[in-house]
């Protein structure tokens, strides 16, 4: 029997009142009747990352998205779960680290994970802090799981006669459920999960879970299983033999060969995958059930953390909850670039009449026309062809129309039409829904009253969209140009607001559509989350409905309309014009082609390269191995740590906060640079493991089904450089430093008969600092058409020019490039994994 948890001191004693008169509660016991939460913090920051859109703070940059989705969905859970359902317990358990006990029973335990996408790793800390602000319980242990906590706050309190709601989709939780007094919530279908469901995943009752996985193992987890057997197999045999001993103890009477002789060879990796497998219930911990009662946020802990956050919907609801009249007394107002005319609620705007809805002529746009309040009562659905084409009337009048597409999803390419928003005059606006669907997922299109054809709707807006003498406004159009592409229209004449902004105030703000129609107009458009819901129960756009796509959409069209006949006059008054319309404006539609066109690859290269590397890594392994003079786990930086300074007693060593050995790549480069083998060989070991999960396991993942190919997205206006960058997948970051690397290249393919063709700018920063500097030698290599870096490399290294190996060009450009930005002598040293003093010299 499992001891109870150890008795806790009341919490919260003795505060003083805070903002909006809200107290603490003090803790309270956990009784019969009672319901406590637990949320797996660790999996759902992981689960918010990956599906939910890149989010970043606007102020300085700082990746946001996944804590968003994670204040989300706890705001959810304390404000909207039904009455029978909310919590009377809540804490937030997460990972304290990725060794645990489990990599003393086998050293291999989870040694197959990737490290955390770079954006995600600050996210860890300030999930946290979420959590904190909220008033919630965060609890984690190092040495244990999280998975291990749930299960023993679990089932003390199920045994306690409470009921328990495990917030999590992790199958290696459904051992817990029991029916009626534990059961799992997967906030991202709104399903919860009892034992039905744990049958219809395992074949087992969730008692026998443990032992089906003993036998299946887990490739994500790196749990070894029994080769050759799978869930359905591993539930017929449990539910034959009970258990996995009994299994084994009779496994050589099972008929089938293969089998028999699977489970009799790995009989101990069975056993050892149930010792991994079972959760541990009864972990020694310091905060008891008593902890956990939930109460209402402190405002002044959490509304300056959502403020601070700049998680702006959240804190106005936030505050509203909890009596803060003002939710902007949170926040001060920050002046914008632009914004010295806007309104304000010190001087707001006189009123204006609101012009006819359509049909109506383009008028002259003065400035208190555009800053007018936005009425959502002004803007129609259009239902029927009818009024549509009243509407493409009046775009031929006024020669321009704003417009706003709403789609399934962020891929242009592959996305559904839900619907077109139009506007021709501030205020006044339409939306044409095409594609929404029901909740049940029944297709509409052209099903039902207020929603029209795709193909009606598109061969009445075909002509303006491809008309050179309509001009198309709107934000961010390169994503409306490729949906309609997709369609066989050629949007031409495009005007967008986000680069004119980009032209005019790089570096001073964002360009995204809220924070500029914040600066310019003082309004806070209607948010995606407040039609499509937030979260786990985020909808689909196809699923909202039509009038509330009306009032987003058009409110879209409308203010997109207003940003770019405010901001059209700046460009020509502060000199941006040229800026605009010589570089960024055209990109709209090369970038759109570019990325149609997308770039094929050979994906049985790439696992065929992607095996090579496995390969490569176990060579690698078993090298280190026999170096150290004993198996250790190459992924885990205390283990290395403790071998390379502790058992070696190798110089340079540092401690990290938490005690442990510090093995940082610099450090690493540092130690092989001295000579010294072992960190030279893990840092080969690293290089092909982030190659691996990086670019030869990940590419194929990105292939378009329709075209076989690679459809990367450029972003406009993301970098104070003025450079693009790449995403899904990123394609600028293709590594060629290595001879690893530089093969992950060749998957990049050209059609039969093709070629790939490279083109680049011919050292355009070394011909600036040539002029600038008036360097006359350097000025006249150019002017002789010589290549600066191979001169370079002749020079120091004592290389003729011609038959120069690639590799020697290679670090005379990164010094000429490095000393032109100030590099120091160490940061040249890491890069080209030369002694520092021969950096120095440089």
């Amino acid at each position: 029997m499992r001891p109870p948890l150890r008795p806790q001191p009341e919490l919260g004693s003795g505060n003083a009142l805070t903002a909006a008169g809200h107290k603490p509660v003090a803790a309270r016991a956990l009784n019969p009747g009672d319901h406590l939460y637990l949320i797996d913090g660790s999996g759902f920051i992981f689960r918010a990352y990956h599906a939910l859109p890149p989010l970043t703070r606007k102020s300085d940059g700082l990746p946001t998205g996944a804590v968003s989705g994670f204040c989300n969905m706890l705001w959810k859970l304390l404000e909207d779960t039904k009455a029978g359902d909310k919590p009377s317990h809540l804490a937030v358990i997460f990972d304290a680290g990725r060794m645990s006990f489990r990599n003393d029973m086998y050293a291999e335990y989870k040694a197959n994970r990737s490290e955390p996408p770079d954006d995600l790793i600050p996210q860890f800390p300030l999930t946290r802090d979420a959590v904190r602000a909220f008033g919630v319980p965060c609890v984690e242990k190092a040495g244990y799981e999280a998975d291990d906590l749930i299960a023993t706050y679990a089932r003390a309190a199920r045994d306690a006669g409470a009921k328990v709601t495990i917030v999590s989709s992790d199958k290696d939780l459904m051992q817990l459920v029991d029916d009626g007094k534990i059961e799992m919530l997967d906030t991202v279908k709104n399903r919860r999960i009892g034992p039905n469901e744990v049958i219809e995943k395992f074949g087992v009752p969730p008692e026998k879970v443990v032992e089906v996985q003993a036998l299946i193992g887990d490739s994500i987890d790196n749990v070894p299983g029994v080769p050759g057997i799978g869930v359905k197999t591993a539930a017929e045999l449990i539910g034959l033999y009970g258990d996995l001993e009994n299994l084994l103890a009779h496994a050589a009477e099972i008929k089938q060969p293969k089998r028999r002789e699977a489970l009799i060879a790995n009989a101990e990796l069975a056993r050892l995958s149930k010792r991994l497998v079972i959760l541990d219930d009864n972990v020694p911990l310091d905060e008891g059930l008593d902890q956990f009662g939930v109460t209402d946020p402190d405002p002044a802990k959490l509304l300056p953390f959502l403020k601070g956050m700049e998680f702006t919907t959240l804190l106005r609801r936030a505050a509203a909850k909890l009596g803060v009249e003002d939710a902007d007394g949170f926040t001060a107002e920050m002046p914008a670039p632009g914004a010295a005319n806007a309104p304000t609620a010190a001087a707001p705007l006189a009123p204006a009449s609101a012009p006819e809805p359509a049909g109506c002529p383009g008028a002259v746009m003065d400035r208190g026309l555009l800053l007018k309040p936005i009425d959502y009562g002004c803007y129609e659905t259009i239902s029927d062809i009818a009024t549509l084409d009243r509407w493409v009337a009046s775009i031929y009048e006024a020669g321009l129309v704003s417009l706003s597409v709403e789609a399934s999803s962020a891929d242009p390419m592959q996305a559904t039409l839900c619907g077109i928003a139009l506007s021709v005059v501030p205020g006044s606006a339409c939306y044409i829904p095409l594609g929404h669907r029901a909740a049940d997922g029944l297709e509409l299109s052209g099903s039902r009253e207020d929603q029209l054809s795709e193909k009606d709707a598109l061969k009445r807006l075909k002509p303006v969209l491809e008309g050179e003498s309509i001009l198309k406004l709107g934000h961010n159009l390169k994503f409306a140009t490729i949906a309609f592409a997709q369609r066989g229209i050629r949007v031409v004449a495009l005007d967008d607001a986000m680069l004119m902004s980009y032209a005019l105030d790089l570096g001073l703000n964002g360009h995204g559509f809220d924070e500029l129609s914040q600066i310019h107009l003082n309004h806070t458009p209607v948010a995606l989350v407040d039609i499509a819901g937030k979260g786990r129960d985020r909808i689909g756009f196809e699923q909202v409905s039509t009038s509330a796509a009306t009032r987003y959409a058009a409110e879209r069209a409308d203010i997109a309309l207003r940003l770019a006949t405010l901001l059209k006059p700046r460009l020509v008054a502060e000199r941006r014009m040229t800026v605009y319309e010589t570089l960024e404006r055209p990109l709209i539609l090369v970038l759109a082609e570019m990325e149609r066109t997308g770039i094929a690859i050979a994906p049985d290269f790439l696992k065929k390269l992607s095996n090579d590397f496995a390969k490569e890594m176990a060579r690698l392994e078993e090298t280190l191995h026999r170096l150290a003079g004993e198996a250790f786990n190459l992924g885990s930086p205390k283990q290395l740590g403790d071998i390379l300074f502790g058992k070696f007693s190798l110089p340079g060593g540092r401690r990290t906060k938490t005690g442990a050995w510090s093995t940082d790549a610099d450090i690493l480069e540092e130690l092989a640079a001295q000579g010294h083998e072992i960190p030279s060989r893990i840092l080969e070991w690293r290089q092909l493991s982030k190659l691996k999960s990086t670019y030869t396991d990940a590419l194929p993942v990105f292939l378009n089904p329709k075209t076989a190919r690679v459809h990367t997205s450029y972003a406009l206006a993301s970098t104070t450089t003025g450079r693009l960058s790449s995403n899904e997948p990123n394609l600028q970051n293709i590594p060629i430093r290595t001879e690893e690397g530089r093969r992950i290249r060749k998957a990049f393919i050209a059609p039969e008969g093709r070629c790939l063709v490279s083109a680049d700018y011919s050292q355009i920063e070394l011909r600036l600092l040539a002029h600038i500097a008036d360097v006359p030698a350097l000025r006249q290599a150019f002017a002789d058409g010589l290549d600066i870096h191979a001169m370079t490399a002749s020079e120091m290294f004592g290389v003729k020019v011609e038959g120069m190996p690639p590799e020697i060009r290679r670090r005379a450009k990164a010094i000429n490039f490095g000393i032109i930005y100030g590099i120091s002598a160490f940061g040249l040293a890491n890069q080209l994994s030369i002694p520092r003093g021969e950096a120095d010299a440089y």
